[in-house]
């Protein structure tokens, strides 16, 4: 369903362990050693060198439901959230006591009066689409007028598969200022389980971050930031884990069109949108037949009706089981 199966890196395991004897409370803001990796990090991939500050995460959900709150947003706030989405940006804004607002094109279809908070996703999940740097841009352009803050969701960022639409980072387009770029290593290094992220931008948004989390009890344990450290300085169980996600990508998305599936966006990430042109309830329940989980689009937002999200990260023998099996019914 899209949760990692594949081992925590050797290094990374070994980094854990090896920090275990941590009898004290961790810095919320993070050791420096995980600053300056997470610094590094960001300065190598999302294409800014300095201006912006870090704050490692308790994996990125929790920020993504608790933002809205974090940053003071309630009843009469609006927060535009794509049509189609992870579902928890719709439920922080409502824990918030925020109104959601879906839409693709903001610039164009919002009334930015009573925007505060603005989330952008790419690559997308569900679909994996892969915002043009304009469109990125333009979203960011109009916020800043609009006195909101731009939320970019880059958790795939690493996992493009397209080399004429590769994802680029928020940050990289437009700049630290008013913008939050998130960030998770469950998908990148197999890290779900260790609840291990961070977020990244507008130095001062930051520091209000920090300051409210450092009340909240909101801190990653000291052993997960020892793992972290190890894990943003490793590039090459990234590219092992490409490779993996791409074999699997390749076979799954070959045996779904034979079946009579068209997969649409899907330029990064780790699933596939896929639509037989039915509701997706039906597409469900055709694949349940052949002992294949997809998930309903419906979930991610009402756009999704017709599509369902197939996942990358089953293991090899379970995706040529899958596979094998769409073909059997070609």
């Amino acid at each position: 369903m899209g949760t990692p199966v594949d081992p925590v890196p050797a290094a990374v395991q070994a980094a854990l362990a090896g920090a275990a004897d941590s009898p004290g409370y961790p810095l919320t803001a993070g050791s420096p050693a995980l600053r300056a990796a997470i610094t590094d990090w960001v300065t190598r991939n999302c294409g800014i060198s300095d201006g912006f500050g870090v704050l490692p995460t308790i994996g990125s959900k929790e920020l993504v439901a608790g933002l809205p709150t974090l940053l003071g947003l309630g009843a009469g706030d609006v927060v535009v959230i794509p049509s189609v989405c992870y579902p928890t940006y719709d439920v922080g804004a409502r824990l918030a006591g925020a109104e959601v607002v879906r839409s693709d094109d903001p610039a164009a279809e919002v009334d930015p009066e009573r925007v505060r908070l603005v989330w952008l996703n790419s690559p997308g999940n569900p679909s994996g689409r892969v915002l043009p740097p304009a469109k990125i841009a333009e979203t960011i352009g109009w916020a800043r007028a609009a006195g909101a803050v731009v939320a970019s969701d880059e958790c795939y960022l690493s996992l493009g598969w397209e080399p004429s639409a590769p994802p680029v980072s928020a940050l990289g387009v437009a700049g630290a200022d008013g913008v939050l770029a998130v960030h998770s290593l469950s998908k990148r290094s197999n890290l779900a389980g260790y609840r291990a992220g961070f977020v990244a931008g507008d130095p001062e948004l930051v520091g209000e971050l920090l300051e409210v989390r450092k009340h909240s009890g909101l801190i990653v344990p000291a052993p997960v930031q020892a793992a972290m450290v190890a894990a943003l300085g490793d590039e090459a169980h990234v590219e092992a884990q490409r490779a993996l996600y791409a074999a699997r990508r390749d076979a799954l998305a070959g045996a779904l069109a034979g079946a009579g599936f068209r997969v649409d966006d899907s330029e990064a990430g780790l699933f596939l949108w896929v639509t037989d042109g039915t509701p997706c309830w039906e597409s469900v329940e055709r694949l349940a037949t052949l002992g294949i989980l997809a998930v309903p689009g419906e979930f991610y937002g009402p756009a999704g009706a017709t599509h369902v999200r197939v996942a990358l990260t089953a293991s090899d023998d379970r995706v040529a089981a899958a596979v094998a099996r769409l073909r059997a019914r070609i």
